[in-house]
């Protein structure tokens, strides 16, 4: 039996386009170091950034029906996000998925596995995420599940779930917190922003940010 649901929360799009300038890493950190998913869940190429809310897809594994299902029912701002199960060598998505993506005005793909086409989908400038590129086909045969909660890169994604990617990783924002994230990360920006303008007038990172108070705590001693 398969389950898709399509009553799922949505966000802000005025909140989704301000989170279109973060840094993955800047919001990891904003997180308290919370969501990254796992670094072997890379960008195709490493101009590609995504940022989008998650419309979630389990697959059985070596199968992509329900991948091909989910590419039908995104739209603008939709980042399709994938478990393809425990099988990482796959080519379950490809250049005719990514055309169908491009002309729905998907925001992008995520996926646990492996995808294939990668110089045609790099060519048309369509975000794939993914942990590598591999030839092997895909069975249409087992159903799965469609926005119900997964986990992919060792993070839970719910759908309606901010996703933000760019070269640095992927990292996944709970719907509920983007808000007060989005403030944080933003903070954080503009001191980091301070900081770097202190280090170009010849300060050190090391005395801005009172390392050796640590030093101290920890007793080193210098020789």
């Amino acid at each position: 039996m398969t389950h898709i649901r399509r009553d799922v929360p949505r966000c802000d799009p005025a909140l989704l386009r301000a989170y279109e300038g973060q840094a993955a890493a800047t919001v990891h950190e904003a997180m308290g170091r919370r969501g990254a998913l796992d670094p072997a869940i890379k960008p195709l190429a490493a101009d590609m950034t995504v940022c989008g809310r998650a419309l979630t897809v389990r697959c059985h594994t070596g199968d992509n029906l329900m991948l091909v299902k989910a590419v039908s029912m995104a739209g603008p701002g939709d980042v399709i996000v994938a478990d393809m199960g425990s099988a990482v060598a796959s080519g379950p998505f490809g250049e005719v998925l990514a055309v169908e993506c491009m002309a729905r005005g998907v925001a992008g793909l995520v996926v646990s596995c492996t995808v294939r086409d990668s110089r045609e989908i790099i060519r048309m400038g369509f975000p794939v995420f993914s942990a590598g590129l591999c030839v092997r086909g895909t069975a249409k045969a087992t159903l799965g599940t469609i926005n119900h909660p997964i986990c992919i890169g060792g993070e839970i994604v719910r759908p309606g779930d901010l996703i933000v990617g760019d070269a640095d990783g992927v990292v996944v924002v709970p719907l509920e917190e983007a808000p007060d994230i989005l403030r944080l990360a933003e903070e954080r920006t503009a001191k980091e922003a301070a900081v770097m303008d202190r280090l170009r007038a010849g300060e050190s990172l090391f005395d801005i940010y009172g390392y050796q108070r640590v030093f101290d705590s920890l007793h080193c001693v210098e020789e």
